[in-house]
């Protein structure tokens, strides 16, 4: 018997190591474009380095945040559209750690594949160098899985993880936050990364669309409408930071408005959210008329166009109405005053 011949090995059950090596090699010098002065490590090694700069920083605290990008992958998969997903990584995790006043500092990723395709890994780290230079984040590090048994060829997953530096006394959210502090809305780029469970069953399975459906009311395709980028916040509000006059941040994501601001607002106050009709961007009217979703539904699972909620001191507010694009949509009361955390006033809004 020929025991060589009849001997397996690692891509023969599915690993390809020299795949995975390609795509280290593609990447490296993409990644470096993000390094700066505290980077002490090269890709590849086992661990990021990373050094904080004491001569900016009086008394730091490090913040750190993990998340993914849910099922907005599956809508990346089937168009074969792989560029800016790993913006979405990253401009997720910048805002979750922005609204606790901090500024991103450096970046890891996690990608577990069911087959290595360099190219594809290539174009998903592009994303992710596109958002972290944007952000002045440092892409350090991460780890590519190639696991068969566990995802299918097509299939990956996707997750980050962040860390910035805070001032201790810069923290956010702010206690001082009273009744009669305004709410001051950022508007969202789209769906972002959360509730596309629900939009697949509606536009996929229910209406049988393709991604190159053209929707009227939204005047651009389907695909285009679920591929948007998610925002980042930090270049609109990163010099607002250290304004005492900031009082908390909302990174409005799963949960929906009311899920995501009662995160941030103390127990002797409410909220009052004033959404009009005309505030809502066609695409989320189109998905609940086309979906027969009920409006309770909606708010629970959307954004509904608003990516980041700013709670403000009321004597300020004009100071943050000058960021382009924002709005008041409300503000704060007493807890007693209304009988739920956050309540809708709703204006033809249903």
């Amino acid at each position: 018997m020929d025991i060589l011949k009849d001997s397996l090995d690692y891509r023969s059950s599915g690993v390809d190591i020299a795949a995975g090596e390609k795509a280290v090699t593609a990447i490296k010098h993409k990644v470096k474009a993000t390094y700066n002065s505290n980077v002490l490590s090269e890709l590849g090694s086992f661990g990021g380095l990373y050094q904080i700069d004491k001569s900016s920083w009086q008394n730091p605290i490090l913040v750190s945040s993990t998340d993914g990008v849910g099922t907005k992958l599956l809508v990346a998969i089937l168009a074969n559209e792989y560029k800016t997903i790993g913006q979405d990584l990253v401009n997720h995790c910048v805002n979750d750690i922005l609204v606790q006043g901090a500024i991103p500092q450096f970046f890891l990723d996690y990608i577990g594949l069911g087959k290595l395709i360099p190219a594809r890994v290539e174009d998903i780290i592009e994303g992710m160098v596109v958002a972290c230079k944007q952000n002045s984040c440092a892409l350090i590090g991460g780890e590519m899985a190639e696991m068969p048994g566990i995802y299918k060829e097509k299939d990956f997953d996707l997750v980050g993880t962040i860390v910035g530096i805070v001032e201790r006394e810069q923290l956010l959210p702010r206690a001082k936050m009273k009744p009669g502090d305004k709410l001051i809305a950022l508007p969202s780029s789209g769906l972002h990364t959360n509730g596309y469970s629900l939009v697949r069953k509606i536009v996929f399975e229910k209406l049988n669309l393709s991604l190159d459906t053209y929707i009227p009311d939204c005047e651009t395709t389907l695909g285009e409408l679920l591929l948007r980028v998610h925002r980042s916040y930090l270049p609109l509000l990163k010099d607002y930071l250290t304004d005492p006059s900031l009082l908390g941040l909302a990174h409005i994501t799963g949960g929906g408005i009311a899920g995501n601001l009662k995160r941030i607002l103390p127990d002797n106050v409410s909220a009052i959210i004033n959404l009009k009709e005309t505030d809502i961007p066609p695409f989320f009217k189109w998905l609940q008329e086309a979906g027969k979703v009920d409006f309770s539904i909606m708010k629970e699972t959307f954004n509904l166009g608003i990516g980041m909620l700013c709670v403000v001191d009321h004597k300020m507010q004009d100071k943050y109405l000058s960021i382009p694009e924002a709005r008041c949509v409300g503000e704060l009361v007493p807890s007693d005053y209304i009988q739920e955390k956050i309540e809708f006033d709703l204006c033809g809004a249903k």
